[in-house]
């Protein structure tokens, strides 16, 4: 790719913007610093930075300092002696498939043999079984995998699927037509595969194979395959195989259309009927799986990073920006033999961010309510760090304030808009669109809804506890080279080097969108640590009710 870089023009065209109306005493957010760090945390020495390795370590260890010389304070758990360190241990269960894949597909007088990462991309099963041994299950196709009472869906139909594997569908059935049951293109939870694994589980399945479609699923097999045959990690649970079927994978499309015609059945027929509510299950007969593999099943500790600016005057009231710091650590090799994940935009950025933000806010007076410089771990894994922190919370839930969340910000030069992961009503959002009306930025809702970011990043499990939360997104009209620019930019990094070896840093880049980005994102928090506002969700929200609930202790 040729890094498009930031011309004279528009660099002229911002310093004028912010010369004659940007509010006053903002501090500055330095794009080389940026770069810098965005080198280091992504640097092959990080390997990735997968939890539970020694890129784990290096990146713990970096963060730290930086956010010490940045002059934050340590926020993470409270130590025998009584102060606070500067993370938060965070309990995962870790699940890695140990020695030869074994799966294949009877259809017929043919045995079908299946290349893990090729037609199929199987996950370390996290239901607590040490191995998997399944031997000729019948499969069934369930649709989109859906039971969902509120809206009268129910792809199930009561069919027994104890000892069968589950086919279903990625994304939610209005995807293709957008209009119908569940709100037309943009996608609900139901869409998501972890939904869709969790459902096979409550339903009794053996196992579940989601067939990947790229538009459906907005990424690439590569993704697929980069994300699901490496280390798999979770919260610790009680009962896992009530949440995680013994077996969990993706198939290749064309490799699904090919089965179905095995036996007799029309693929596209099937999806068809799918999006109705009057689809039933069927069977693929005379198709049985077999599958044979050990699972090695530890359980570690990760860390969550947690620096911390203590309010002046309401220190247990409390805004958080978010972010994580893990990749995918080191896995398959891409074309040229290149096994370290970088991770470099996702998520060194949002890293790299979390230390300059801090940096400016010690660098001002110290605010009203405690401000939060949260790095999460195991983002990459189901939003696991994030999920613990909600469940675990440092500093409680119903005294924070808001969550904004930085994830994967474009390294190069400025926009003239900004988006948000999802289009949430949240007074936040008002709060954030308002405030970037002094820097000309224009707000675009998410422009791919079908894509389900909103539950792809970490304010979701906040959001989900009814915390407001947003995630912000670098813009795509590029003050050098319009929309045009930046929308091919954002397409080369999603097929190319999102989750792909290819993800590293460059020296072109400019980081000069990213510094101005988050001179918006410290104004919003900051307004808000000198306030007493508590930003809500909007009336219609599904998350409003859980946030009033604890409204007694903002009172």
């Amino acid at each position: 790719m040729k890094i498009l870089t930031v011309s004279v023009l528009s660099l002229a065209i911002s310093s004028a913007v912010a010369a004659a109306d940007l509010p006053k005493n903002l501090p500055t957010i330095d794009p080389q610093r940026l770069s810098a760090e965005v080198k280091i945390l992504s640097s092959d020495a990080f390997e990735g930075r997968g939890p539970a390795t020694p890129g784990e370590t290096k990146t713990v260890d970096y963060v730290i300092a930086q956010m010490k010389a940045a002059g934050l304070q340590p926020g993470g758990d409270v130590l025998k002696s009584g102060k606070r360190g500067w993370t938060q241990a965070v309990p995962l269960g870790r699940f890695q498939i140990q020695g030869p894949i074994n799966v294949a597909i009877k259809t017929g007088a043919d045995n079908i043999a299946l290349t893990q990462g090729n037609e199929i991309a199987i996950r370390a099963s996290m239901s607590g079984a040490k191995s998997v041994a399944i031997a000729d299950a019948p499969l069934v196709f369930i649709g989109y995998g859906v039971k969902a009472p509120e809206r009268h869906w129910d792809d199930f139909k009561g069919v027994d699927l104890k000892g069968k594997i589950a086919v279903v569908l990625i994304n939610d059935p209005d995807f293709e037509s957008g209009s119908g049951d569940f709100g037309g293109k943009a996608m609900t939870y139901y869409g998501r595969w972890t939904y869709k694994f969790e459902e096979a589980a409550r339903q009794g399945a053996i196992g579940m194979l989601i067939v990947h479609e790229t538009e459906p699923a907005s990424y690439g097999w590569a993704t697929v395959k980069n994300s699901n045959t490496n280390v798999m990690f979770d919260i610790v649970r009680k009962a896992p195989a009530a949440v995680h079927p013994l077996l969990e994978g993706w198939i290749q499309r064309d490799f699904a259309v090919d089965l179905f015609k095995r036996s007799g059945l029309d693929f596209e027929a099937l999806k068809a009927q799918a999006q109705t509510r009057e689809f039933k299950p069927v069977e693929l007969k005379d198709a049985r799986f077999s599958a044979h593999y050990a699972v090695d099943t530890q359980v570690i500790t990760s860390r969550n990073i947690a620096g911390r600016i203590v309010g002046s005057k309401h220190p247990d009231e409390t805004v958080i920006y978010s972010g994580h710091w893990d990749h995918l650590g080191v896995g398959e090799p891409d074309a040229k033999g290149d096994r370290i994940y970088n991770g470099a935009v996702d998520n060194a950025t949002g890293t790299a961010s979390l230390i300059e933000l801090g940096r400016a806010f010690a660098q001002q007076p110290r605010p009203e309510r405690s401000v939060v410089f949260l790095n999460v771990t195991a983002e990459e894994k189901g939003l696991l760090g994030s999920e613990y922190y909600s469940s675990n919370p440092l500093y409680p839930l119903a005294k924070t304030v808001a969550v904004l969340n930085i994830d994967a910000l474009d390294p190069h030069g400025p926009a003239r808009n900004f988006t948000t992961s999802g289009s949430a009503k949240v007074d936040l959002l008002d709060e954030l669109i308002a405030t970037a009306k002094a820097w000309n930025l224009s707000y675009v809702p998410d422009p791919k809804p079908e894509a389900g970011h909103f539950f792809r990043s970490d304010h979701f499990p906040f959001a989900k506890r009814g915390v407001p939360a947003i995630s912000f997104g670098s813009g795509d009209d590029w003050i050098d080279g319009g929309s045009a620019a930046g929308e091919a930019a954002e397409k080369e990094y999603n097929n190319d080097r999102y989750h792909q070896p290819a993800d590293e840093w460059q020296a072109d880049w400019a980081f000069t969108g990213m510094a101005r980005d988050l001179q918006i994102l410290y104004k919003v928090g900051a307004d808000l640590a000198h306030s007493r506002r508590w930003p809500n969700w909007g009336q219609e929200s599904e998350f409003r009710a859980t946030r009033d609930a604890t409204a007694a202790a903002r009172r």
